[in-house]
Protein backbone atom coordinates (compact mmCIF):
# COMPACT_ATOMS: atom_id res chain seq x y z
CA UNK A 1 0.00 0.00 0.00
CA UNK A 2 1.49 3.28 -0.56
CA UNK A 3 1.66 6.39 1.93
CA UNK A 4 0.99 9.86 1.41
CA UNK A 5 4.30 10.09 3.33
CA UNK A 6 7.05 10.69 0.41
CA UNK A 7 9.51 7.91 2.00
CA UNK A 8 6.71 5.26 2.40
CA UNK A 9 6.65 3.01 -0.13
CA UNK A 10 3.91 1.25 -2.17
CA UNK A 11 4.27 -2.74 -3.96
CA UNK A 12 3.44 -3.89 -7.17
CA UNK A 13 3.17 -7.61 -6.68
CA UNK A 14 4.90 -9.31 -9.93
CA UNK A 15 2.65 -11.35 -12.23
CA UNK A 16 3.41 -15.61 -12.35
CA UNK A 17 4.23 -16.62 -15.56
CA UNK A 18 1.08 -16.58 -17.55
CA UNK A 19 0.10 -20.44 -19.37
CA UNK A 20 1.00 -20.90 -22.35
CA UNK A 21 -1.91 -21.90 -24.63
CA UNK A 22 -0.98 -24.24 -27.57
CA UNK A 23 -4.38 -24.36 -29.72
CA UNK A 24 -3.59 -27.12 -32.97
CA UNK A 25 -5.12 -24.63 -35.34
CA UNK A 26 -2.88 -21.55 -36.43
CA UNK A 27 -6.01 -19.60 -36.76
CA UNK A 28 -7.53 -20.20 -33.83
CA UNK A 29 -4.05 -19.22 -32.17
CA UNK A 30 -4.52 -15.92 -34.06
CA UNK A 31 -8.06 -15.07 -32.62
CA UNK A 32 -7.88 -16.35 -29.36
CA UNK A 33 -8.08 -13.23 -27.13
CA UNK A 34 -6.28 -13.44 -23.63
CA UNK A 35 -6.50 -10.34 -20.99
CA UNK A 36 -3.91 -10.13 -18.35
CA UNK A 37 -1.81 -8.00 -16.21
CA UNK A 38 1.20 -6.81 -17.33
CA UNK A 39 4.59 -6.37 -14.31
CA UNK A 40 3.74 -2.88 -13.77
CA UNK A 41 -0.68 -3.67 -13.23
CA UNK A 42 -1.58 -2.54 -16.60
CA UNK A 43 -4.32 -4.40 -18.40
CA UNK A 44 -2.87 -6.07 -21.39
CA UNK A 45 -4.95 -7.63 -24.01
CA UNK A 46 -3.18 -9.81 -27.15
CA UNK A 47 -3.54 -13.05 -28.89
CA UNK A 48 -1.66 -16.29 -27.67
CA UNK A 49 1.12 -15.07 -29.72
CA UNK A 50 2.01 -12.43 -27.77
CA UNK A 51 1.76 -13.96 -24.45
CA UNK A 52 4.28 -16.58 -25.82
CA UNK A 53 6.42 -13.45 -26.50
CA UNK A 54 6.10 -11.85 -23.13
CA UNK A 55 7.02 -14.86 -21.99
CA UNK A 56 9.90 -15.59 -24.05
CA UNK A 57 10.82 -11.58 -22.84
CA UNK A 58 10.01 -11.93 -19.43
CA UNK A 59 12.60 -15.12 -18.95
CA UNK A 60 15.25 -12.79 -20.63
CA UNK A 61 14.78 -10.63 -18.11
CA UNK A 62 15.25 -13.06 -15.33
CA UNK A 63 18.78 -14.02 -16.85
CA UNK A 64 19.83 -10.88 -17.20
CA UNK A 65 18.71 -9.79 -13.92
CA UNK A 66 21.32 -12.69 -12.91
CA UNK A 67 24.22 -10.91 -15.06
CA UNK A 68 23.06 -7.55 -12.79
CA UNK A 69 23.62 -9.63 -9.39
CA UNK A 70 26.84 -11.41 -10.32
CA UNK A 71 27.97 -8.38 -10.81
CA UNK A 72 27.05 -6.06 -7.50
CA UNK A 73 28.08 -9.31 -6.12
CA UNK A 74 31.70 -9.04 -7.35
CA UNK A 75 32.31 -5.74 -7.90
CA UNK A 76 29.95 -3.92 -5.15
CA UNK A 77 26.48 -2.10 -4.80
CA UNK A 78 27.45 1.28 -7.02
CA UNK A 79 29.72 -0.41 -9.67
CA UNK A 80 27.80 1.45 -12.43
CA UNK A 81 28.99 4.90 -10.82
CA UNK A 82 33.03 3.27 -10.66
CA UNK A 83 34.93 5.78 -13.66
CA UNK A 84 37.05 2.48 -14.52
CA UNK A 85 33.66 1.17 -15.44
CA UNK A 86 31.62 3.82 -17.20
CA UNK A 87 34.54 5.01 -19.43
CA UNK A 88 35.27 1.20 -20.90
CA UNK A 89 34.64 1.58 -24.47
CA UNK A 90 33.96 -1.65 -26.51
CA UNK A 91 35.90 -4.98 -26.34
CA UNK A 92 37.64 -3.90 -23.08
CA UNK A 93 37.03 -6.95 -21.13
CA UNK A 94 35.43 -6.94 -17.24
CA UNK A 95 37.45 -7.82 -15.19
CA UNK A 96 35.36 -9.52 -12.12
CA UNK A 97 34.96 -12.87 -11.05
CA UNK A 98 31.75 -14.02 -12.77
CA UNK A 99 31.03 -17.63 -13.84
CA UNK A 100 29.81 -16.13 -16.96
CA UNK A 101 33.12 -15.03 -17.58
CA UNK A 102 32.54 -15.14 -21.74
CA UNK A 103 29.18 -12.96 -21.47
CA UNK A 104 30.87 -10.33 -18.58
CA UNK A 105 34.00 -9.62 -21.01
CA UNK A 106 31.93 -8.29 -23.89
CA UNK A 107 29.88 -6.24 -22.54
CA UNK A 108 30.04 -2.35 -21.21
CA UNK A 109 27.64 -0.81 -18.71
CA UNK A 110 25.63 0.66 -22.43
CA UNK A 111 25.46 -2.57 -23.82
CA UNK A 112 24.11 -3.65 -20.33
CA UNK A 113 21.74 -1.11 -20.00
CA UNK A 114 20.50 -1.80 -23.62
CA UNK A 115 19.85 -4.87 -23.09
CA UNK A 116 17.80 -3.73 -20.02
CA UNK A 117 17.91 -3.43 -15.90
CA UNK A 118 16.12 -5.59 -14.24
CA UNK A 119 13.15 -3.88 -12.67
CA UNK A 120 14.00 -4.81 -8.76
CA UNK A 121 17.24 -2.36 -9.49
CA UNK A 122 15.51 0.02 -11.81
CA UNK A 123 14.70 2.60 -9.53
CA UNK A 124 18.49 2.52 -8.10
CA UNK A 125 19.92 2.54 -10.97
CA UNK A 126 18.03 5.39 -12.73
CA UNK A 127 18.37 7.90 -9.93
CA UNK A 128 21.86 7.28 -9.84
CA UNK A 129 22.87 7.35 -13.57
CA UNK A 130 20.14 10.34 -14.69
CA UNK A 131 21.98 12.77 -12.03
CA UNK A 132 18.58 12.39 -10.43
CA UNK A 133 20.43 11.91 -6.99
CA UNK A 134 23.02 14.52 -7.47
CA UNK A 135 19.99 17.37 -8.12
CA UNK A 136 18.40 15.85 -4.72
CA UNK A 137 21.74 16.66 -2.92
CA UNK A 138 21.88 19.89 -3.99
CA UNK A 139 19.11 21.01 -2.11
CA UNK A 140 17.89 20.13 1.91
CA UNK A 141 17.03 16.77 2.77
CA UNK A 142 13.30 18.24 3.75
CA UNK A 143 13.11 19.84 0.08
CA UNK A 144 9.57 17.89 -1.07
CA UNK A 145 7.81 17.73 1.67
CA UNK A 146 8.38 21.31 2.66
CA UNK A 147 7.23 22.08 -1.02
CA UNK A 148 4.21 19.93 -1.20
CA UNK A 149 2.90 21.46 2.43
CA UNK A 150 3.79 24.60 1.19
CA UNK A 151 1.87 24.52 -1.53
CA UNK A 152 -1.28 22.49 -0.57
CA UNK A 153 -4.32 24.00 -1.21
CA UNK A 154 -2.97 26.84 -4.04
CA UNK A 155 -4.88 27.08 -7.35
CA UNK A 156 -3.38 28.05 -10.18
CA UNK A 157 -4.11 27.00 -14.04
CA UNK A 158 -1.72 24.44 -14.01
CA UNK A 159 -3.42 22.78 -10.70
CA UNK A 160 -7.17 23.15 -12.35
CA UNK A 161 -5.54 21.38 -15.42
CA UNK A 162 -3.77 18.84 -13.47
CA UNK A 163 -6.99 18.28 -11.27
CA UNK A 164 -8.72 17.37 -14.43
CA UNK A 165 -5.88 15.01 -15.88
CA UNK A 166 -6.46 13.02 -13.12
CA UNK A 167 -9.19 10.32 -13.82
CA UNK A 168 -7.63 10.49 -17.28
CA UNK A 169 -4.18 9.21 -16.83
CA UNK A 170 -4.06 5.39 -17.34
CA UNK A 171 -7.94 4.29 -16.34
CA UNK A 172 -8.64 1.15 -14.90
CA UNK A 173 -4.78 0.90 -13.14
CA UNK A 174 -5.60 -0.93 -9.80
CA UNK A 175 -3.50 1.68 -8.17
CA UNK A 176 -3.02 4.72 -10.23
CA UNK A 177 -6.88 5.08 -10.87
CA UNK A 178 -7.62 5.24 -6.85
CA UNK A 179 -8.18 8.00 -4.43
CA UNK A 180 -4.48 7.21 -2.99
CA UNK A 181 -3.36 6.94 -6.53
CA UNK A 182 -4.42 10.22 -7.72
CA UNK A 183 -3.07 12.13 -4.28
CA UNK A 184 0.27 10.66 -4.75
CA UNK A 185 0.50 11.74 -8.85
CA UNK A 186 -1.26 15.00 -7.49
CA UNK A 187 1.09 15.94 -5.54
CA UNK A 188 3.97 15.39 -7.82
CA UNK A 189 2.76 17.15 -10.83
CA UNK A 190 1.84 20.52 -9.02
CA UNK A 191 5.03 20.21 -6.74
CA UNK A 192 7.14 20.43 -9.91
CA UNK A 193 4.76 23.26 -11.43
CA UNK A 194 5.67 25.03 -8.51
CA UNK A 195 9.55 24.26 -8.86
CA UNK A 196 9.05 25.38 -12.61
CA UNK A 197 7.16 28.18 -13.27
CA UNK A 198 7.86 28.09 -16.67
CA UNK A 199 7.15 24.75 -17.69
CA UNK A 200 3.99 24.28 -15.03
CA UNK A 201 2.12 22.01 -16.06
CA UNK A 202 1.84 20.46 -19.64
CA UNK A 203 -0.72 17.49 -20.31
CA UNK A 204 1.58 14.49 -20.77
CA UNK A 205 3.38 14.78 -18.10
CA UNK A 206 0.98 13.34 -16.17
CA UNK A 207 1.27 9.80 -18.27
CA UNK A 208 5.29 10.50 -17.84
CA UNK A 209 5.14 10.97 -13.95
CA UNK A 210 2.64 8.36 -13.07
CA UNK A 211 4.82 5.99 -14.81
CA UNK A 212 8.15 7.22 -12.50
CA UNK A 213 5.75 6.35 -9.43
CA UNK A 214 5.61 2.88 -10.48
CA UNK A 215 9.06 2.47 -11.42
CA UNK A 216 10.35 4.76 -8.25
CA UNK A 217 7.80 3.48 -5.88
CA UNK A 218 7.74 6.95 -3.77
CA UNK A 219 6.41 10.36 -4.41
CA UNK A 220 10.00 12.10 -3.63
CA UNK A 221 11.95 9.47 -5.94
CA UNK A 222 9.28 10.27 -8.87
CA UNK A 223 9.30 13.81 -8.27
CA UNK A 224 13.23 14.24 -8.75
CA UNK A 225 13.37 12.18 -12.11
CA UNK A 226 10.59 13.76 -13.63
CA UNK A 227 13.06 16.51 -12.32
CA UNK A 228 15.93 15.90 -14.17
CA UNK A 229 14.02 14.48 -17.28
CA UNK A 230 12.56 18.02 -18.29
CA UNK A 231 15.89 19.92 -16.73
CA UNK A 232 18.74 17.71 -18.23
CA UNK A 233 17.84 14.87 -20.45
CA UNK A 234 14.93 16.33 -22.63
CA UNK A 235 15.49 19.44 -25.19
CA UNK A 236 14.52 22.61 -23.72
CA UNK A 237 11.13 23.68 -24.12
CA UNK A 238 9.41 20.92 -24.88
CA UNK A 239 6.41 21.39 -22.29
CA UNK A 240 6.51 25.10 -21.99
CA UNK A 241 3.25 27.17 -23.00
CA UNK A 242 3.88 27.14 -26.49
CA UNK A 243 5.18 23.41 -27.09
CA UNK A 244 8.37 25.22 -29.05
CA UNK A 245 10.56 22.43 -28.17
CA UNK A 246 8.34 19.67 -29.05
CA UNK A 247 7.76 21.40 -32.49
CA UNK A 248 11.34 21.87 -33.20
CA UNK A 249 11.97 18.01 -32.47
CA UNK A 250 9.14 17.44 -34.52
CA UNK A 251 11.17 19.23 -37.03
CA UNK A 252 14.28 17.27 -36.11
CA UNK A 253 12.24 14.06 -36.34
CA UNK A 254 11.00 14.52 -40.04
CA UNK A 255 14.38 15.15 -41.38
CA UNK A 256 15.63 12.13 -39.94
CA UNK A 257 13.31 10.14 -41.24
CA UNK A 258 13.96 11.60 -44.92
CA UNK A 259 17.81 10.51 -44.41
CA UNK A 260 17.20 7.35 -42.54
CA UNK A 261 13.78 6.03 -44.15
CA UNK A 262 13.43 8.01 -47.52
CA UNK A 263 11.19 5.93 -49.24
CA UNK A 264 9.25 5.97 -46.40
CA UNK A 265 8.97 10.12 -46.26
CA UNK A 266 8.53 10.08 -50.45
CA UNK A 267 5.28 7.93 -49.75
CA UNK A 268 4.12 9.88 -46.43
CA UNK A 269 4.74 13.27 -48.31
CA UNK A 270 2.89 12.37 -51.33
CA UNK A 271 -0.29 11.49 -49.26
CA UNK A 272 -0.14 14.85 -47.06
CA UNK A 273 1.02 12.91 -43.66
CA UNK A 274 2.26 15.08 -41.28
CA UNK A 275 4.73 12.97 -38.06
CA UNK A 276 3.60 14.96 -35.62
CA UNK A 277 0.09 13.27 -36.31
CA UNK A 278 2.06 10.08 -34.22
CA UNK A 279 5.44 11.60 -33.18
CA UNK A 280 3.76 14.36 -30.52
CA UNK A 281 2.07 12.07 -28.67
CA UNK A 282 5.38 9.86 -28.92
CA UNK A 283 7.63 12.79 -27.64
CA UNK A 284 5.50 14.43 -25.03
CA UNK A 285 4.94 10.90 -23.31
CA UNK A 286 7.71 9.26 -23.87
CA UNK A 287 5.94 6.20 -25.43
CA UNK A 288 4.12 5.82 -22.55
CA UNK A 289 0.93 6.01 -23.81
CA UNK A 290 1.35 3.95 -27.28
CA UNK A 291 4.02 0.92 -26.16
CA UNK A 292 3.43 -1.59 -23.79
CA UNK A 293 4.68 -0.58 -20.24
CA UNK A 294 7.29 -3.08 -20.19
CA UNK A 295 8.99 -2.03 -23.52
CA UNK A 296 8.08 1.84 -22.50
CA UNK A 297 10.53 1.42 -19.32
CA UNK A 298 13.45 -0.34 -21.30
CA UNK A 299 13.63 2.55 -23.95
CA UNK A 300 13.46 4.60 -20.48
CA UNK A 301 16.71 2.66 -19.61
CA UNK A 302 18.36 3.92 -22.53
CA UNK A 303 16.79 7.14 -22.22
CA UNK A 304 17.93 7.95 -18.84
CA UNK A 305 21.33 7.18 -19.72
CA UNK A 306 22.31 7.95 -23.06
CA UNK A 307 19.70 11.11 -23.45
CA UNK A 308 17.15 12.37 -25.55
CA UNK A 309 18.50 10.95 -28.72
CA UNK A 310 16.77 7.68 -27.73
CA UNK A 311 13.34 9.04 -28.16
CA UNK A 312 14.38 9.44 -32.34
CA UNK A 313 15.84 6.12 -32.69
CA UNK A 314 12.86 4.69 -31.46
CA UNK A 315 10.19 6.66 -33.39
CA UNK A 316 12.40 5.79 -36.43
CA UNK A 317 12.83 1.99 -35.75
CA UNK A 318 9.00 1.88 -35.51
CA UNK A 319 8.26 3.52 -38.74
CA UNK A 320 11.52 1.24 -40.48
CA UNK A 321 9.46 -2.09 -39.09
CA UNK A 322 6.59 -1.54 -40.89
CA UNK A 323 8.10 -0.18 -43.99
CA UNK A 324 6.88 -2.36 -46.48
CA UNK A 325 3.37 -2.03 -44.79
CA UNK A 326 3.38 1.36 -44.90
CA UNK A 327 4.25 2.08 -47.95
CA UNK A 328 1.54 0.22 -49.92
CA UNK A 329 -1.05 2.42 -47.30
CA UNK A 330 -2.90 4.53 -49.73
CA UNK A 331 -4.93 7.06 -46.69
CA UNK A 332 -3.56 9.02 -43.85
CA UNK A 333 -5.85 7.30 -41.49
CA UNK A 334 -3.98 3.76 -43.06
CA UNK A 335 -0.61 5.53 -41.88
CA UNK A 336 -2.12 6.16 -38.04
CA UNK A 337 -3.43 2.74 -38.19
CA UNK A 338 -0.47 0.87 -39.09
CA UNK A 339 1.44 2.79 -36.67
CA UNK A 340 -0.91 2.47 -33.43
CA UNK A 341 -1.53 -1.07 -33.88
CA UNK A 342 2.34 -1.66 -34.39
CA UNK A 343 3.12 0.42 -30.95
CA UNK A 344 0.25 -1.57 -28.78
CA UNK A 345 2.00 -4.81 -30.02
CA UNK A 346 5.20 -4.33 -29.48
CA UNK A 347 5.87 -6.78 -26.58
CA UNK A 348 9.23 -7.83 -27.37
CA UNK A 349 11.44 -4.96 -26.49
CA UNK A 350 14.53 -6.17 -28.03
CA UNK A 351 13.07 -6.35 -31.51
CA UNK A 352 12.59 -3.24 -31.05
CA UNK A 353 15.48 -1.78 -29.56
CA UNK A 354 17.66 -4.07 -32.21
CA UNK A 355 15.75 -2.05 -35.00
CA UNK A 356 16.42 1.20 -33.08
CA UNK A 357 20.34 0.81 -32.30
CA UNK A 358 21.59 -1.43 -35.41
CA UNK A 359 19.36 -0.50 -38.37
CA UNK A 360 19.19 3.57 -37.73
CA UNK A 361 22.16 5.28 -38.18
CA UNK A 362 24.04 6.73 -35.30
CA UNK A 363 23.34 10.12 -33.99
CA UNK A 364 25.10 12.52 -31.74
CA UNK A 365 23.98 15.05 -29.20
CA UNK A 366 26.38 17.80 -30.68
CA UNK A 367 25.00 17.16 -33.83
CA UNK A 368 20.81 16.61 -32.67
CA UNK A 369 21.91 20.32 -30.95
CA UNK A 370 22.70 21.99 -34.89
CA UNK A 371 20.11 20.92 -36.19
CA UNK A 372 17.66 22.29 -33.24
CA UNK A 373 19.56 25.42 -33.58
CA UNK A 374 18.78 25.37 -37.60
CA UNK A 375 15.31 24.38 -37.11
CA UNK A 376 14.59 26.93 -34.20
CA UNK A 377 14.17 30.24 -36.48
CA UNK A 378 11.35 28.58 -38.65
CA UNK A 379 9.51 27.27 -35.74
CA UNK A 380 9.44 30.54 -33.75
CA UNK A 381 8.15 32.52 -36.50
CA UNK A 382 5.75 29.64 -37.33
CA UNK A 383 4.39 29.99 -33.45
CA UNK A 384 4.27 33.97 -34.11
CA UNK A 385 2.42 33.45 -37.11
CA UNK A 386 -0.22 31.22 -35.45
CA UNK A 387 -0.56 33.78 -32.29
CA UNK A 388 -0.87 36.52 -34.56
CA UNK A 389 -3.78 35.08 -36.32
CA UNK A 390 -5.64 33.86 -33.11
CA UNK A 391 -5.56 37.46 -31.91
CA UNK A 392 -6.77 38.76 -34.93
CA UNK A 393 -9.70 36.71 -34.42
CA UNK A 394 -10.29 37.48 -31.35
CA UNK A 395 -10.28 40.91 -31.91
CA UNK A 396 -12.59 40.14 -34.63
CA UNK A 397 -14.76 38.89 -32.66
CA UNK A 398 -14.68 41.95 -30.60
CA UNK A 399 -15.55 44.30 -33.69
CA UNK A 400 -18.79 42.33 -34.05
Amino acid sequence: MYHTNSKREFSIKFQPQMQILRPSIHSRRANLIVKFQDLYGFAVEGNVDDVNILNEVREKVRQQGRVWWALEASKGANWYLQPQVSSLTEGIALKSSLKLSTLANAITLKRLIRKGIPPVLRPKVWFSLSGAAKKKSTVPESYYNDMTKAVEGKVTAATKQIDHDLPRTFPGHPWLDTQEGHAALRRVLVGYSFRDSDVGYCQGLNYVAALLLLVMKTEEDAFWMLAVLLENVLANDCYTNNLSGCHVEQRVFQDLLVKNCPRIAVHLEELEFDVSLVATEWFLCLFSKSLPSETTLRVWDVLFYEGAKVLFHVALAIFKMKEEELLLAHHVGDVINILQKTTHHLFDPDELLTVAFDKIGSMTTNTLSKQRKKQEPAVMAELDQRLRRLNSIKMDDLDK
